[in-house]
């Protein structure tokens, strides 16, 4: 069975720092592109990163310089440390794996950043 489960979350202030971690299990994770992916009330989904199989990893505009993805093959977890985060990175944090055909997403991790 395919889990996703997304841990770290919380409430933070402006400027503060989070590490949000995914661990995988039920697929050959190694395999798989991770991504972070969120959601803000009242808006669509959106990228925040993404790393490759093989450790190339891509940035959103938004997230880039401030976001740091990795990967760990051997515990299959994904993380995504948060730096300098604003009030606007306040959102659901949704991880997901994907090798095509297959998508998997997680439950999400809730994220605010208020004073």
């Amino acid at each position: 069975q395919v889990q996703l489960v997304e841990s770290g979350g919380g409430l933070v202030q402006p400027g503060g720092s989070l590490r949000l971690s995914c661990a995988a299990s039920g697929f050959t994770f190694s395999s798989y592109s991770m991504s972070w992916y969120r959601q803000a009330p009242g808006k669509e989904r959106e990228f925040v990163a993404t790393i490759s199989s093989g450790g190339s990893t891509y940035y959103a505009a938004s997230a880039k310089g401030r976001f740091t993805i990795s990967r760990d093959n051997a515990k299959n977890t994904v993380s995504l440390q948060m730096n300098s985060l604003e009030p606007e990175d306040t959102a659901v944090y949704y991880c997901r794996a994907q090798w095509a055909p297959n998508t998997y997403w997680g439950q999400g991790t809730q994220v605010t950043v208020s004073s």
